[in-house]
């Protein structure tokens, strides 16, 4: 088992003045520099102010999109920075590169309990190299700044990066309140659920999904499929979906399953209506359809209402649920109910209710919900995914003492 930060600081008889590197996972969406989602800023707060109140001197590490290893103005960290101070109640001093003459003379700069976030890790080619030589070198200079590593970004445990794997290796270590926890719930779904236990799935691809899908199969009692995904398990049994979006690659890899669950007894929930338009942004001409009756030159973009009550019924004696990806393109109003329906259900479970991160999380945010109305909210869709399936996660192996 990996430390907590109590064990970490036993270790080091304190944090007062120590440096600790922290790696949180702020990748968050902007619009514009705007930040529209801060959940996973709001979920990095608890660790970083546990360490600070402790006078820690607290260095932040993230990383905000794809950027090609090198600076990129549109993934500044800088919004994040400006949001992380109205959080903290205290200035949070944002520098303008990850181990450079900025970050270093930020940190020399540092009294007990102040806190630094660092540029974007990703501006570094080292952070993501597949060669460990050159994300080696980036690990011991991102090292060189600090007495003690705390792994508190879930959303990247299970990528083998300079700011996850490597540098675990490199100083004292521990896992933040936030891994802690997202590991506890995950153990919750995959080792002791309390049943009925039902599996909601939704997004674009089967194919994101098949690891999910093959692990939980055989675990939970119930699937819903929803998205863009349920076309290839409607066309697998034969229905036609027009210009919906369809993996015919997929077509025999479900069949096996709903052969699978049917031999296992497990129930998949499919819908029997969809919203259905000609293009996505054609809200004005949506309509509602059954599922047997998609029109050539349409493509399905929600379940439809009749769908969403029979969700909600599947849902509604659950005492455990996991679900992971929207019932279609939420962010569009005219096919948002399924997810809102979906979302609605889970805030009435008499059980543990998880919102696997990712689009599902946006979705119950855009669409209004709080975060308190499920018993959680993951703050790692890959991640989460990852786990469910089964597979080892490097950074939450290199934890383990």
């Amino acid at each position: 088992m990996a430390k907590t930060v109590d064990e970490l600081a036993s270790q080091l008889g304190g944090f007062d003045g120590l440096r600790v590197l922290v790696r949180c996972d702020l990748n968050v969406p902007l619009d514009a520099g705007e930040i529209t989602d801060e959940g996973r800023i709001r979920a990095s707060v608890p660790t970083l102010r546990y360490l600070s109140e402790r006078g820690a001197k607290v260095i932040v590490m993230a990383h905000l999109g794809r950027p090609q290893g090198e600076p990129d103005a549109a993934y500044s960290l800088k919004p994040v920075a400006k949001r992380l101070t109205e959080l903290l109640g205290a200035e949070v001093v944002a520098a303008s590169d990850a181990v450079g003459p900025s970050a270093r003379a930020a940190v020399e700069a540092m009294s007990n309990g102040d806190v630094v976030l660092l540029e974007n890790v990703r501006f570094n080619a080292g952070e993501t190299s597949k060669d460990g030589a050159e994300r080696s070198a980036f690990a011991d200079q991102l090292a060189s700044l600090a007495d003690a590593f705390v792994s508190d970004g879930f959303g990247v445990v299970h990528r083998k990066q300079a700011s996850v794997y490597d540098l675990a290796q490199r100083l004292p270590h521990a896992a933040g309140g936030l891994v802690l926890k997202e590991i506890e719930v995950l153990r919750r779904l995959t080792e002791s659920p309390v049943r009925p236990y039902v599996v909601v799935l939704g997004g674009s691809k089967v194919s994101d999904k098949l690891g999910v899908i093959d692990n939980l199969l055989t675990k939970a009692d119930r699937l819903l499929i929803g998205g863009g995904m349920v076309f290839t398990f409607l066309k697998a049994q034969g229905l036609e979906v027009g210009k919906s979006l369809l993996e015919a690659d997929q077509l025999d890899t479900v069949r096996a399953y709903l052969d699978q669950a049917a031999a296992a007894g497990v129930e998949i929930v499919l819908p029997s209506d969809v919203v259905v338009a000609p293009a996505f942004d054609a809200e004005d001409a949506a309509s509602v359809v059954a599922v047997d009756g998609i029109p050539s030159d349409q493509l399905g973009l929600d379940i439809g209402p009749e769908s969403r009550a029979a969700f909600a019924r599947a849902l509604a004696d659950a005492k455990t649920v996991f679900w992971n990806g929207p019932m279609g393109v939420f962010e569009k109003p005219a096919f948002a109910e399924g997810t809102r329906a979906v979302a609605e259900a889970l805030t009435r479970i008499d059980g543990l209710s998880v919102v696997g991160g990712g689009d599902s999380a946006a979705a119950v945010r855009q669409l209004g919900f709080a975060d308190d109305q499920f018993d959680h909210i993951s703050t790692g869709g890959g991640a989460s995914l990852e786990y469910l399936e089964g597979k080892t996660l490097p950074g939450l192996d290199v934890l383990k003492d």
